[in-house]
């Protein structure tokens, strides 16, 4: 299987595309366009955004990102759109069962979806998989479903389940696991020196258990049990033994933000490098049209078994979803604005 996009999504400027981010992309035609604060006004101006964006690529299924988890990681904001509590608050939620928590998670990630399709996004990145461990960096902190890795797996479907009925494809993220992590990846290279069997146990096991998720995103981290060189974005031995080994995740794989300082080298020797470690997609969040042209000539055409993940993936947006007739979105709300107030 083949298709005429570029294996890369790619961020862009401001609320509309400049002349030359439209060449760029009638050019390089990227797999997906991911959107950030710097790209967000109002719902007309996001649906203008996304639409040109597929008409540009030809392609009206075209892959829109964004990371709106709730919480610290919200693109879309008040007063335009509603405050969607962090993973942690339904985790922190008090005198819940076990099933009673995933409903509410459910729910919420059902609100989300509501919320991405009214304005042409069609992928979410979240849910957070990682498990925080002691003496772990914040950057996970309330982004995380706890620290019990088969809670984590248990509500991470739920918001899996809910992003899909909603007509959403979900993100897990970071495989295999950023929870040890005691640096921000943002701004250094993080390295665990965790054993496997600890790692196997913990880190790896909420991904293991949503193996059959479409799409996760990579950690930029070192696991010195596996390789002590190359953070696993760009590590053979971590893409091939633990994501599509000992986790078993087959689905469409793309990298964590490319602009992240944890990554050394140029944007092309970082490209390259993640194709050769068995990547699928690379993710290039901001707006250079120079690291973005690295980016874009250094990604391959989607083809063979990472165009087949891609495709798998789309088809879930078009398949029937009978439980999205039943939901009731005034109730959904006030559940989860409930379960909010709880984990006060």
């Amino acid at each position: 299987m083949s298709s005429d996009a570029r294996a890369f999504t790619t961020g862009c400027a401001g609320l509309v595309l400049t002349s030359d981010e439209r060449d760029f992309i009638r050019t390089y035609r990227p797999w997906g366009l991911i959107l950030f604060g710097r790209n967000i006004q109002d719902r007309a101006q996001l649906s203008a955004l996304t639409a040109e964006f597929r008409d540009l690529v030809g392609r009206h299924d075209a892959p829109v990102l964004i990371d709106q988890e709730g919480g610290r990681v919200q693109r879309l904001k008040p007063p335009q759109w509603r405050k969607r509590p962090p993973a942690g608050a339904y985790a922190r939620a008090a005198g819940l069962s076990s099933v009673e928590r995933a409903d509410l998670v459910r729910a919420g990630a059902r609100l989300i979806a509501r919320d991405l399709t009214e304005i042409g996004v069609n992928v979410n990145c979240m849910p957070v998989l990682d498990v925080p461990a002691p003496g772990s960096h914040d950057i996970v902190g309330d982004r995380a479903y706890g620290d019990d890795p088969s809670e984590v797996a248990r509500l991470g479907r739920a918001a899996c389940e809910g992003l899909l009925a909603g007509g959403v494809l979900p993100v897990i993220k970071h495989i295999p696991g950023h929870g040890r992590a005691r640096a921000d990846s943002h701004l250094a290279l993080p390295v665990v020196e965790a054993s496997w069997a600890e790692l196997e146990t913990s880190d790896f096991a909420p991904f293991r258990a949503l193996a059959d998720m479409p799409l996760a995103m990579t950690a930029h981290v070192v696991f010195t049990a596996i390789d002590p060189d190359r953070p696993a974005t760009v590590s053979p031995a971590v893409v091939r033994d633990v994501i599509r080994g000992a986790i078993g995740f087959d689905g469409l794989l793309m990298s964590d933000d490319l602009s992240m300082k944890a990554l050394g080298g140029s944007f092309a020797e970082k490209t390259e490098a993640l194709f050769a470690a068995g990547g699928d997609i690379a993710l290039y969040c901001w707006d250079v049209l120079a690291d973005a042209e690295e980016v874009a000539k250094a990604s391959p055409v989607l083809d063979g078994r990472s165009a087949e993940r891609a495709a798998r993936a789309l088809a879930l947006l078009a398949a029937p979803r009978p439980e999205a007739m039943a939901f009731d979105p005034v109730d959904a709300e006030a559940r989860v604005h409930s379960a909010l107030a709880m984990a006060r």
